[in-house]
């Protein structure tokens, strides 16, 4: 569902309930965004899933906060996103990136601080929960191993609360499957590494609690396949439980195959309706072209370059080849790198966000941008000479 801007003044409207089990009392909270028409394009809500949740075509992503970018400098992206239309926040437990014990936190912290002098009810705020990891067990306060059990998700949220200096989380997503599945530039599925996991039965009773009280008020996955997000849902149907509504899932001109094959169908609003919040709409800035530019890539700066092997899936693939093309496509159309990326992004029918994050103002300025002056949708010209670009490089990061 999007909602247009053809009047002079559009506001949107969410309402919602929460029972809190100890006080046995409800809780209505609203969120409005309002805007004026302006001579480019606004921005479009969508409807997230079957929540109540109006949010923005472009959630702003918050992994930098606190590795790559200062707290000033943190309050000064915030500002601005929610100046110009931007309702919807993601973060994560695991913030900053690259994962380390020293950071880990300060991303939520920031993002609290700010909140701090804002309308709550305004913002829609999502976070993440960790999946599996043997890597990150400082991450609670007695475990050797993260789980999806119903011990790690509640002290997760606990800890999350406080940091974002909040009492309740819109959207709690699990960031990655407590199962073993193919992650992070790893395509196929290797059947050797299966392994036991914490039954998705008692993943979705441990979230109910959570919602009860009050704590969360929505659900999601991320990194997900449709085998999770299907047994997600049929175990939500057959047991009464909470429903996810939403997936947050890499996806972009580089990397779209893993969606489209079959979680489009599963994800269909006709089928289990679960909005895609897509992330990485510029596969890590490479779609912007910058690493074409050799003078770039000695400079130090970005994130290929300061965090060596990180994205190796775009640098060591076919990745820059294709690249090269869809640069040269938009410039063939008048069009800048970053405005056909994101226009693809932002028309495609299953995408209800995109998520976005920048490390400099000028990054989130031009990004922005590209969603508000971009010709909505891309002409048809255009998308015909991407999907032929597509047919030679399907997936070229793999």
């Amino acid at each position: 569902m999007a909602i247009s801007t053809t009047a002079n003044n559009y506001c949107l409207v969410s309402s919602f309930r929460s029972t809190n089990s100890s006080t046995r009392h409800n809780r209505v909270r609203r969120i409005s965004v309002c805007a004026k028409k302006s001579n480019t394009s606004s921005l479009q809500y969508r409807k997230l899933g079957d929540s109540d949740l109006l949010i923005s075509e472009v959630t702003l992503g918050t992994m930098t906060f606190g590795q790559q970018n200062t707290e000033k400098e943190a309050h000064e992206q915030l500002s601005y996103a929610y100046e110009h239309g931007i309702n919807i926040l993601d973060t994560a437990e695991a913030y900053p990136v690259p994962m380390k014990q020293e950071t880990q936190g300060r991303t939520d912290i920031y993002i609290g601080n700010w909140l701090k002098s804002k309308p709550r009810d305004k913002i829609i705020l999502a976070t993440k929960v960790c999946g599996y990891s043997e890597r990150s067990p400082y991450l609670r306060e007695k475990a050797e191993v993260l789980r999806v059990d119903r011990y790690n998700i509640r002290e997760s949220v606990e800890k999350s609360l406080k940091r974002l200096n909040t009492d309740y989380i819109d959207l709690l997503q699990i960031h990655w499957p407590d199962r073993y599945v193919p992650l992070f530039g790893d395509f196929s599925y290797d059947s050797s590494k299966w392994r036991p996991s914490v039954p998705f039965v008692e993943q979705l009773k441990a979230f109910q609690e959570l919602i009860e009280e009050g704590k969360i008020r929505y659900i999601g996955v991320s990194n997900e396949t449709s085998y999770g997000v299907m047994e997600f849902v049929h175990t939500a149907k057959i047991e009464g439980l909470p429903k996810i509504i939403s997936i947050q899932n890499n996806y972009s001109l580089l990397n779209r195959c893993r969606f489209e094959v079959d979680l489009a169908e599963v994800c269909h609003p006709n089928n289990y309706n679960i909005g895609l919040l897509g992330y990485s709409p510029l596969g890590g800035g490479t779609l912007s072209g910058k690493y074409l530019d050799g003078s770039f890539q000695g400079t130090g700066k970005g994130r290929l370059n300061l965090f060596p092997g990180f994205m190796d899936r775009y640098t060591k693939s076919l990745a820059k080849v294709a690249t090269a093309e869809y640069v040269q496509l938009a410039e063939k159309h008048g069009l800048t790198p970053v405005q056909l990326a994101l226009g693809f992004a932002r028309d495609r029918p299953f995408m209800t966000s995109s998520i976005i994050g920048a490390t400099s103002m000028d990054q989130l300025r031009e990004d922005l941008d590209a969603f508000t002056s971009t010709e909505r949708p891309l002409p048809a010209e255009v998308m015909a000479d991407i999907e032929a670009i597509f047919r030679r490089y399907k997936d070229p990061a793999i």
